[in-house]
């Protein structure tokens, strides 16, 4: 499912345009987004959380030469399935 697909589900489940579906949507993405840059956790009940963690620069190898290289340190964004939703898939 792309955020396409996501936007034509949520207008029919919740009887709306496509507009209003694609300005709910974007709603809650932009939220989360917002909570994130910000330092802190979106936790969506019966879903999961999204969080950010910082990896620090680190010395690695190109694969194809061996030679060492600096990677740069950078934060990711990690995801904890909530319970329900990962009983929903097993």
């Amino acid at each position: 499912m792309n955020k396409g697909d996501l936007i034509t589900k949520v207008a029919e489940n919740a009887n709306l345009t496509k507009a209003q579906a694609t300005d709910a949507v974007n709603c809650v993405l932009d939220s989360v987004r917002d909570s994130l840059k910000d330092g802190d956790k979106a936790a969506i009940l019966g879903f999961g959380t999204f969080s950010v963690t910082h990896k620090p620069a680190r010395t690695g190898r190109n694969p194809r030469t061996g030679e060492s290289m600096q990677i740069k340190a950078k934060n990711v964004v990690k995801f904890k399935p909530g319970k329900d939703l990962a009983e929903s898939v097993n």
